[in-house]
């Protein structure tokens, strides 16, 4: 999508939100299932159907997905696609890769340390772009993208969350 492709998708819709707040307040929801004896949860992604499990590093056989990588997982497309999509507004070519990585300590999960942190300590982004941009304008593409990313912005400034047990 080019950038005149973008601007003529994406202008009616800023311009309702600016118009009307409350629209641009969407909710995403994401379901699954669990039944059985495995140790697994059934995920609805919305284009398929993945089988969430146990990495092995806390007794999972690795044949199933692990939640951890799908976090990682999902910030690498959001990054993607937002960077993608700040470069398209500016009319700039960018191709490449992007990669995250994040340290855990499954002591924690497996509650053999309580001084352990359940979930990651650290996460990192990297990319590694082509274009014909000059650095500056990559390095704001970046920044662009870490404060539109909605994956990010959720990891780095965590959303209120709560948990509700409905009866069966």
């Amino acid at each position: 999508m080019n950038a005149d492709e973008l601007r003529q998708v994406q202008e009616p819709l800023k311009d309702r939100y600016q118009a009307e707040p409350a629209a641009a307040v969407i909710t995403l929801r994401a379901s699954g299932s669990f039944d059985g004896d495995d140790l697994s949860c059934s995920v609805q992604t919305g284009r398929a159907l993945v089988e969430a499990g146990l990495h092995p590093a806390i007794g999972g056989t690795g044949m199933l997905a692990c939640p951890g990588d799908m976090l990682l997982q999902a910030l690498v497309g959001c990054a993607g696609v937002t960077l993608r999509t700040v470069a398209s507004h500016l009319g700039v070519e960018v191709s490449g890769s992007i990669r995250a990585e994040g340290d855990l300590d499954v002591r924690g999960a497996l509650g053999v340390s309580h001084d352990a942190r359940v979930g990651f300590r650290e996460i990192r982004l990297e990319f590694d772009l082509t274009s014909d941009a000059p650095r500056e304008h990559l390095d704001a593409f970046i920044a662009i993208t870490e404060r539109a990313c909605v994956v990010y912005q959720t990891l780095a400034e965590p959303a209120a969350l709560s948990t509700t047990l409905n009866d069966a």
